[in-house]
């Protein structure tokens, strides 16, 4: 045993949070507990909210230090949407600066409950642990399901072992599975044998058969995770039963291309990102290339964590320096002529004169704050193109504003201006909902007269003066001097809307003149003068990888 013992990934450890899902089965005074410890952050929405169809019953675990952050409340809602029995807990109470009233005052108006259902409890000392077991032997229903009727089979998670293929988690909600069952997977339409069944404990524990009301894993040796999704019905091929409700595909929505730092090292990248797939379907990649930056891929991910975990990951498990650009989002594009494409690239861009409209993913984005910031997080929200909707109050101190706003302006420092304008006390947490139209164009950036294709972004119509004149600015101060002058400009289309000059270095070739006529040092100046005119026009500018870098962190 160790600390954290269900947070396995070090990254997990070391920031305090759950990444991977972890579900396990606990004996406690002659009952058998299936527990699932779920991811809190809004990343993984879709994935906790499969987690909770599998369960009866939610403990609602509060930071009494904190109080009652947006994520909790994401999920909150997830559970109650459900149906699910909430047992309230309020952790950390051996802390000096805990909160342990106020807090308790948050979750009774939140839950309308009363104060002696709030669990006080610390997990670092063990105080009051038991008392949570006891409420949810006490309070949650079992699990409603006959062993006797067609196989239904939620599937909750996955993951892919180098030596029996992909390995399901799920819940039986009806039936019951053993192995040598042929079963058949309704969302793929894919038929596998089991191999094996069983429990966790937290380890795998092999077990003769699954029956209804438990969660345990299938090994059906299936090669590739796109093939067992979240969310899908797993039922008997020879006698299928229904699809459980509540399933989706889900889509990356936040794409980033991803290039080594040393182009050698592109093998070493693809071979990494390939490795990570296998235990990641939410995980999109295509090979992509740039003159400037090499061999790389265009990735997509379900939001900022998900691509913060993959980054990380590939230069700890793989000893990769990466370059990646800035966050960017998919755009529905209709065209003229009736088509709809999906832009995640600057570079598929169409040409405007073929586009009647395009949309833009939107969010609707819940912020817990103490109440002495709303003003500042509320001008935050206008200026970043939020559409404000309601604030409420969970006690006189805090409140929850709702807003509707573009993912893309989220996507880029927003959380970092909401964090340093609220002192840190501030929290969100965010939900797709889905396409509205947007006036988005296309920033094409020129370096000696040259497109360089790293540099295009996407923009707002009314914002596209102001990012062209930031971008053109700072490569100005990034760029090397070159023997000739450069120009550097910002153009939509053919129109240039900002522009310039990175002044030539000179050589004083008049300094070995002593004396003489005027006219020796003006045919050397004149000399110098055709030279430079003449690298100007056939000159190339090498761009170094620590100038892509500094403009992709903005």
């Amino acid at each position: 045993m160790k600390e954290q013992f269900l947070d396995r990934m070090d990254l997990e450890r070391e920031r305090g949070i759950t990444i991977k899902l972890q579900p396990v089965r606990m004996s406690y005074q002659g009952y058998e507990l299936n527990l699932i410890d779920t991811p809190g952050h809004v990343d993984f929405n879709y994935d906790v909210s499969r987690s909770l169809a599998c369960v009866e019953g939610a403990i609602l675990v509060v930071d009494s230090t904190q109080g009652i952050e947006a994520q909790t409340l994401a999920n909150l809602y997830l559970a109650l949407e459900q149906g699910l029995t909430i047992i309230p807990v309020l952790n950390k109470i051996d802390l000096p600066n805990a909160r342990v009233e106020e807090v308790s005052q948050e979750i009774a108006h939140l839950l309308g409950c009363d104060f002696s259902e709030i669990i006080p409890v610390s997990a670092k000392t063990g105080q009051n642990v038991e008392k949570i077991l006891e409420t949810v032997i006490k309070k949650v229903p079992e699990p409603i399901g006959k062993t006797q009727n067609k196989l239904q089979a939620l599937i909750f998670d996955s993951y892919f072992d180098d030596y029996r293929g992909v390995v399901a988690f799920c819940r039986v909600k009806n039936g019951s599975l053993r192995a040598g069952d042929k079963i058949l997977h309704l969302a793929t339409g894919q038929v596998s044998e089991v191999l094996e069944v069983g429990y966790f404990k937290p380890d795998l524990i092999k077990n003769q058969e699954l029956l209804s009301g438990e969660i345990g894993y299938i090994v059906s040796g299936l090669k590739e995770i796109d093939q067992v999704r979240v969310g899908d019905t797993v039922t008997l091929a020879n006698d299928p039963a229904l699809p459980l409700p509540g399933y989706k595909q889900i889509k990356p929505m936040v794409f980033a291309s991803i290039f080594p730092q040393d182009g050698s090292e592109f093998e070493k990248l693809r071979k990494g990102i390939g490795k990570l797939k296998l235990n990641d379907a939410a995980l999109t990649y295509e090979p992509e290339n740039f003159l400037s930056l090499g061999s790389g891929f265009r990735c997509g991910f379900l939001g900022l964590l998900h691509l913060e975990i993959f980054q990380e990951r590939l230069r700890r498990e793989f000893n990769l320096q990466l370059i990646a650009t800035a966050p960017s989002v998919a755009y529905q594009i209709r065209l003229t002529n009736g088509q709809v494409i999906i832009v995640t690239n600057p570079q598929d861009y169409p040409d405007p004169g073929t586009i009647a409209e395009i949309l833009e993913p939107f969010i609707k984005i819940d912020i817990v704050t103490p109440s002495n910031y709303l003003g500042s997080i509320m001008q935050l929200m206008s200026d970043r193109r939020g559409v404000y909707r309601e604030t409420e109050y969970l006690e006189a101190n805090r409140a929850i504003l709702r807003y509707e706003m573009p993912l893309a302006v989220m996507i880029i420092d927003f959380y970092d201006d909401l964090k340093s304008i609220s002192s840190g006390y501030a929290s969100l947490s965010y939900e797709m909902i889905g396409f509205r139209p947007a006036e988005v164009i296309k920033i094409d950036i020129l370096v000696a007269e040259e497109i360089v294709p790293a540099f295009s972004s996407l923009t707002y119509k009314d914002n596209a003066n102001f990012v062209g004149r930031k971008i053109v600015a700072k490569l100005k101060n990034l760029l090397p001097r070159q023997m000739f002058e450069i120009k550097i400009q910002a153009t939509i289309g053919g129109h240039i809307i900002a522009s310039e000059r990175l002044s030539a270095m000179k050589k004083d070739v008049i300094a070995k003149l002593y004396g003489g006529d005027v006219t020796r040092k003006r045919k050397l100046l004149e000399k110098q003068k055709a030279g430079k005119k003449k690298m100007k026009s056939l000159g190339r500018v090498d761009i170094p990888g620590n100038v892509y870098l500094e403009i992709f962190k903005k």
